[in-house]
Order: C-alpha cells, then sequence, then structure tokens
C-alpha cells in the first residue's frame, strides 16, 4: 500500500494547521501517494495521474520488442551468430536504420542480459498498451515469428514464450494455436504468393512443398480446417485482417517502424484467403 505521502502529509498539515491542516496534508500526500503508484507502474510523473504520450508508449513498445527477442533467443543457452542474424532480419523488415537499428541493436542484447527482467519489461508493455487485445497479440505474433525465423523453434524458446502469452494475457492454449497458426505462415510464406510447390527450409534442411501441402498452409494461416464452410472461412479471414490492418494499429499505438511488419501480415493472410478462395470456388 502506497501510504507514506498521506502519513507525511497530515503530520506535517497537523504541524503547521492544525485539524484543518491534517486534512489538507492528508489530501496532498493521497495525491503524492497516487502520483507515485501510476509512476511505478509504467506511467510517467508529469502531473497527478498523467500518463505518456503516444510517441512514448511507442518507443517503449518498440525496445520492449526487441528486448523480449533477445530474451527469447537466449532461452536455448548462448546466442549465436545465426540467432543475431535472425534479429537482422526483423530489423530489415522495418527497414530500421541509423539510429533506430542501433536502439533495436541496443534493445535486444540487453534482453540477453542474465538479470533481464522480462515481467517487469512485460507487465509495462501491458499497461502502457492500455490492454488493447490487437496490440498485445501483435506484439506475442512478433516474438513468436522471431522465434520461428530459422524454421525451428526451440523447446526452451517455447517455454519463455509460454511466460510471454501468460504475462500479456493469453492462455496457453491460445498461444499453441497461434504457434501452430505461425508455423503455417513460416511454410507459406517460404513458397511465395502462388499456389505452386515451392522449396522451402526446415530443420536444417531443403524441403519440397507441394501444393497441397500450401493449401494446408493456407487454411491454417486462417485458423480454420479443410471442412469448414464458406461461412466459417470468410468470418475468419475478416477477423484476421480485422486485428491486423496496419492502419488501425497504428492508430492504436503500434510504432510506425512496425508498420511494413503489419503489412507483410495482412498481404499473408489475404495470400491464404485467396488460395482457399480459389480452390473452393467462393465468390
Amino acid at each position: 500500500m502506497h501510504i507514506f505521502g498521506k502519513i507525511l502529509g497530515a503530520f506535517f498539515g497537523l504541524l503547521f494547521g492544525g485539524p484543518l491542516g491534517a486534512i489538507f496534508g492528508l489530501f496532498i500526500g493521497h495525491q503524492f501517494d497516487k502520483a507515485r503508484r501510476m509512476s511505478r507502474a509504467g506511467f510517467s510523473s508529469g502531473g497527478f495521474g498523467s500518463g505518456p504520450s503516444q510517441a512514448e508508449r511507442q518507443e517503449e513498445f518498440f525496445k520492449a520488442a526487441f528486448a523480449v527477442m533477445g530474451h527469447v533467443a537466449k532461452a536455448k543457452g548462448q546466442v549465436t551468430k545465426q540467432e543475431i542474424q535472425l534479429a537482422s532480419v526483423m530489423m530489415d523488415r522495418m527497414n530500421l536504420h541509423g539510429d533506430q537499428r542501433r536502439a533495436a541493436q541496443d534493445a535486444f542484447r540487453d534482453g540477453k542480459d542474465a538479470d533481464f527482467p522480462l515481467d517487469r519489461v512485460l507487465e509495462k508493455v501491458r499497461i502502457s498498451s492500455g490492454g488493447r487485445f490487437d496490440l498485445l497479440q501483435f506484439f506475442l505474433e512478433l516474438q513468436i515469428s522471431a522465434a520461428f525465423a530459422d524454421g525451428d523453434l526451440h523447446p526452451s524458446e517455447r517455454d519463455v514464450l509460454h511466460r510471454v502469452a501468460q504475462i500479456l494475457g493469453f492462455s496457453a492454449d491460445q498461444l499453441e494455436r497461434r504457434l501452430r497458426m505461425q508455423e503455417a505462415a513460416f511454410r507459406f510464406q517460404q513458397g511465395g504468393a502462388g499456389g505452386q510447390g515451392q522449396q522451402h527450409y526446415s530443420g536444417g534442411q531443403w524441403q519440397q512443398t507441394s501444393s497441397r501441402d500450401r493449401l494446408a498452409d493456407a487454411y491454417s494461416v486462417l485458423g480454420v480446417d479443410e471442412n469448414s464452410d464458406a461461412k466459417e472461412i470468410k468470418r475468419a479471414y475478416r477477423k484476421l485482417m480485422n486485428e491486423h490492418h496496419p492502419d488501425k494499429l497504428m492508430a492504436k499505438g503500434l510504432p510506425p517502424e512496425m508498420m511494413n511488419v503489419a503489412k507483410e501480415k495482412s498481404q499473408e493472410i489475404q495470400h491464404a484467403y485467396d488460395l482457399i478462395k480459389k480452390e473452393k470456388g467462393i465468390k
């Protein structure tokens, strides 16, 4: 409980102003305690109850995303050159250069520290995002995407992702569903936007993807199966597009540096839907 300010306020108010002074001091102390509690929860204390600006929240989201990426990469043990290259791939996807890229690299290194405060960082992300589901989902999917960037997910990475999901307010089942969707999305991306069989890299080797496998991945990207009817497929598609629409995410506080990733996700959903539409003859 935050009562230190109330005690001091009441004491000095009584000392210098009697009973009325004590009441006034108690009020001032209450405001002090409230501001201190908000500050410790991740909000700035520029005024009583005032929060950070949109730009400050976006910067915090951006740095936290790369720091948690570093922490997830570290889960496998010593971070290898490959993990660092994968982080660079994420930076390339966001077109980060100069100061922005250095900030992302610094945050990634911070996440690798043995004493990195994962719980506290994620709690600040949850609070500063206002609990907006779309933003928190994007943050979680960004971590999953980075972990899957090499086509494989280490058990230790999976454990950390479960912790990340839990703190952000997602259940274990919700995470596992996202993991399945991302694994399919990885294969789908490797196949390109067309419907032809392609090669993709998985489990340390190149494998051939048939058109049938690619269609199965398209269903998984939308979170449906091949037995779903047109109505279910359209509903899933519209829901995902609504959740991942770049402009909507931007309006809710997504850092502008991450817009490219949001656009790629929307395009991926669209390509998967187009493939299924063609297969099922959906109008």
